[in-house]
């Protein structure tokens, strides 16, 4: 047989045979290397694609591979995870059993986390056979599988993991956009399937009617246009036809015309209502559909099946092809299909259907006033927005649209549609529908509710005025319900963070929070502690702050990564430490994006800079993923120091450019501070001491609250700058600032000597500078010590005391060294040779672009680990970081090894001795 690479003996792969070549070739490679690829096939319809790419899964079952084929559905596009379900869930060895879906999809309550434990099972499977994944038709797929196939193959890149796609051309799909995706992470391979010659055409019907495809049906298939589908069908009506001389016209509709003409109108009907089903349809939803017993149809399905219209697979009825459908479907007048649509989500939903699996009958169907539809349509915004947000948005805005404008529930209806829009990141939108809703003078108990549903999109948006502005009008009009002035309260206070005077806030955020506990009410007792937690934080009181995030999350374990903050702002990392590997287990549905921010400042704090430069990328990727961005900017002034501290000045520059474009779609005061400071960073690395005593004013003139956020451990540096160019008052206003941040945090041991490191700068006080080195040998963070380490060294070599110099100065320089700091390291060359030492062999190395010795301490951990047969989940337990981050370390692993799959990293790794 053709699959297993025989000769063609099927006539739908007449004029493919160099098609399948391709295919075939790519399926072979897959095997061969234990690397990943993928493989568009596009083309019209009925131009052969699902033919295709039946005989591409033949000839990789017949391989080896353990195979996952499955269709997108055109009425189905909108249930999440549909079209890869079909995939994972059949076949001779499923990847999922249809429970252990349902079970994943209830407990992972994110989009990242979801397609997370997908990887998993596939990698699992593929670490002992090839895999295979298809998905026909997938400009139908859903959007949370065109989510996850734009995020699995370049995860499973390193797997024998082939993902096969079809989409018709010219369609605004998803297929292509997926291959462009991964393009530059595995081998994509286009087959873009154009008309068959007039031989191929011509072999079709030798193969159809044999002797009877005389030189007249060859003129008749001309009309075929060279689609295969379109030319079997007009032959299987020729095959059927009268034996008269009458011409058969061209066209499938005409020909399915034709076919349909001589069946029983019980059969046409029947047709007719499982085409408003979709392609597959069951029998009994069918049949309830043509109002009649299911027994008195079974003639007519006998009928469409003998017509070669429909196939029955044991547990549904479906089209022979999708163009079938249409063909049958068009047939039906339009208010004839709104009406059937209509009805046939009420028969589904009687039937035990869930909303969302009646989604598209109701877009089709529903009048305005539809109350029915309304309900349905916010039901299933409901179920779904745990995972994807952006279509509980649109179900939410459509339902918005059946409700007559003004009435009660259309304000109810447009609260809800608030929060999936907020939650969907579509701020803009949320805002401009709240307005719409607010301009209708909604009753007053809904103006207080509708401003609360805003104030999540108010704070996105960095809006903290408008916040306070609006949150104080609802409560000066009164007449809300309590639990809605209490959440109306906590925005308030949450608002008020942002003040320069925060002892209204934090009066505020008290009362707020004793509402929110009195009303029993959950969103009001999360968003006062939120809002106390983020007063804390802007008056540099991190203790406060901490026991404000710790009850927060225990109120609502999302908000995990924000407790694990404060406790490294104590300098607990122990604590934090803790925390991250509970969180990485799953507890609670963690936001991943602001976990690995929280992991990365765990591993910056620490000193480990490769591990922290990982996690900044890891997060930036997620971020752009989920397209909802928060941290981009910080991540990326982060990467920039990182970047100047290994030596890497090109790609510092880069980080710097990207944090300034980022900026300019969220210029909010925190990010606009951050990259302040990060051009003074550069400035003075360039020798441009006044561009960076400018940038260090500005950010001091930001706001109060940046004072402790933003500077808190950077100081020092900001004092060496004003200092250098001249500015005593800045340089004091500085110091000052660093003994506040100390006194309001006595058993922070960093603080204290971060404040007497800056006092000792501008006073020149050696003193003042032992006691910092001092102090920061009992804070777990070794950048700063050695910082500190470096600053005591310099100065005690102008005192000339050249021993304890050398002492001090090559302890800054190994720890350097030690954290991945290469050029910080050897920025103190200088310093010792000055002090009569030659300073520590090799410290300021850098490390080589390629080969073994180029790789990360963690990149060589993960590619043993890797190499030993660990997936990215085990190899992350072990390593106590995000899977997300293995990815990330792997990926840069494979590129620095010039290796492309497991089995390759392996071979390398045997033949390597410990280090």
């Amino acid at each position: 047989m053709a699959g297993s690479g025989g000769p063609l003996s099927r006539s739908g792969l007449r004029g493919r045979e160099a098609e399948l070549g391709q295919l075939r070739a790519l399926i072979d490679s897959v095997a061969r290397t234990g690397s990943g690829a993928l493989a568009l096939i596009r083309g019209e319809p009925g131009i052969g694609k699902t033919t295709l790419l039946t005989e591409a899964v033949a000839r990789a079952a017949a391989a080896g591979f353990s195979v996952g084929l499955g269709k997108a559905d055109e009425l189905h596009h909108i249930v999440p995870l549909s079209s890869l379900a079909t995939c994972v869930l059949h076949g001779d060895r499923p990847l999922l059993s249809g429970d252990a879906l349902v079970d994943l999809a209830r407990r992972h309550d994110q989009r990242i986390r979801l397609v997370e434990r997908l990887a998993e099972v596939i990698e699992e499977r593929a670490g002992g056979i090839p895999v295979l994944i298809a998905l026909d038709d997938a400009q139908w797929a859903d959007p949370l599988s065109r989510f996850a196939l734009q995020q699995l193959p370049g995860r499973l890149r390193t797997s024998p993991v082939l993902w096969l796609l079809t989409e018709r051309q010219g369609v605004d799909g998803p297929a292509a956009e997926i291959a462009a995706a991964v393009r530059d992470e595995l081998p994509v391979l286009t087959v873009s399937l154009g008309p068959l010659s007039g031989a191929a055409i011509g072999r079709l019907a030798d193969d159809t009617l044999g002797a009877a495809a005389d030189e007249r049906v060859r003129e008749l298939l001309e009309g075929a246009g060279g689609n295969p589908f379109l030319a079997v069908e007009m032959l299987a009506g020729l095959r059927t036809a009268d034996a008269s001389d009458e011409p058969v016209p061209p066209g499938l509709v005409t020909g399915v015309r034709g076919r349909l003409s001589s069946l029983h109108p019980d059969t046409l009907r029947f047709l007719q209502m499982g085409a408003v089903l979709g392609r597959g349809f069951g029998f009994h939803d069918a049949a309830a559909l043509c109002g009649r017993p299911s027994v008195a149809l079974i003639p007519a399905l006998e009928e469409a099946v003998r017509a070669g219209l429909l196939d029955d697979d044991g547990e549904q009825l479906l089209f022979r092809h999708d163009l079938l459908r249409q063909a049958v479907y068009v047939d039906i007048p339009p208010s004839a299909r709104k009406a059937l649509h209509r009805e046939a989500a009420a028969l589904l939903v009687a039937a035990g259907h869930q909303p969302i699996d009646v989604v598209s009958h109701i877009l089709r169907g529903a009048q305005p006033g539809d109350g029915e539809a309304v309900a349905l349509l916010r039901r299933a915004a409901d179920d779904v927005l745990p995972v994807t947000p952006g279509l509980a948005a649109d179900l939410v805005a459509r339902a918005l649209e059946l409700v007559p404008t003004a009435r009660p529930l259309w304000f109810t209806v447009g609260e809800q549609a608030i929060g999936c829009l907020t939650r969907a990141g579509r701020n803009r939108e949320a805002l401009a529908t709240g307005d719409r809703l607010m301009a209708c003078r909604p009753p007053v108990e809904m103006v207080g509710r509708l401003q609360a549903a805003l104030g999540g999109t108010l704070w996105n948006m960095d809006l903290a005025d408008e916040l306070r502005r609006r949150t104080e009008g609802a409560l000066a009009l009164g007449g809300v319900a309590p639990e809605v002035g209490a959440r109306l309260a906590a925005l308030r206070a949450l608002a008020l963070s942002r003040a320069h005077d925060l002892g209204p806030a934090r009066a505020a955020g008290e009362e707020a929070l004793r509402a929110a506990v009195a009303t029993g009410d959950r969103e009001a007792h999360v968003q006062a502690l939120f809002a106390l937690g983020e007063i804390a934080l802007n008056a540099g009181e991190n203790a406060a702050a901490r026991e404000r995030f710790t009850a927060l999350s225990a109120v609502d374990p999302v908000f995990a990564p924000e407790e694990i903050v404060a406790h490294q702002h104590m300098d607990d990392f122990a604590t934090s430490e803790r925390l991250l590997a509970r969180a990485a287990d799953g507890a609670g549905g963690t936001r991943e994006v602001l976990l690995l921010w929280a992991q990365g400042q765990q591993h910056l704090g620490l000193g480990r800079l490769d591990d922290a430069d990982a996690d900044f990328l890891t997060m930036e990727r997620l971020e752009d993923e989920v397209q909802v961005h928060v941290q981009q900017v910080n991540g990326r002034v982060i990467r920039s120091r990182i970047a100047l501290l290994r030596g890497d000045r090109e790609a510092a520059r880069e980080h710097l450019a990207e944090a300034r474009r980022r900026l300019a779609v969220k210029p909010n005061p925190g990010n606009t501070a951050a990259v302040r400071f990060l051009e003074a960073v550069h400035a003075e690395a360039d020798g441009d001491v006044r561009l960076a005593v400018d940038r260090i004013r500005r950010v001091q003139e930001q706001g109060p609250f940046l004072r402790w956020r933003l500077l808190r451990t950077w100081v020092p540096s900001a004092v060496r700058m004003a200092l250098g160019g001249g500015d005593r008052e800045l340089a004091e206003d500085l110091a000052a600032q660093a003994e506040a941040h100390a006194a309001r945090n006595p058993a922070v041991p960093s603080a204290a000597g971060v404040a007497a490191r800056a006092l000792g700068g501008v006073r020149d006080d050696l003193a003042l500078l032992e006691r910092s080195v001092a102090l920061l040998r009992a804070a777990p963070r070794p950048l700063i010590r050695a910082a500190a380490c470096a600053d005591l060294g310099r100065a005690l070599l102008a005192a000339g005391r050249k021993a304890e110099a050398v002492t001090a100065l090559t302890e800054a320089q190994a720890t350097f060294a030690a954290s991945g700091a290469p050029a910080a390291a050897a920025f103190l060359q200088r310093d010792l040779r000055a002090a009569g030492a030659g300073g520590r062999r090799g410290a300021g190395g850098q490390r080589p672009v390629q080969g073994w010795e180029a790789l990360t301490a963690s990149e060589k951990k993960v590619a043993r680990l890797v190499a030993e047969g660990h997936s990215n989940r085990s190899a992350a337990e072990l390593l106590v970081v995000s899977p997300h981050t293995v990815n990330t370390h792997l990926t840069s692993a494979f590129r620095k090894l010039a290796v492309n799959s497991r089995v390759q990293l392996a071979n390398l790794v045997m033949g390597l001795s410990e280090d």
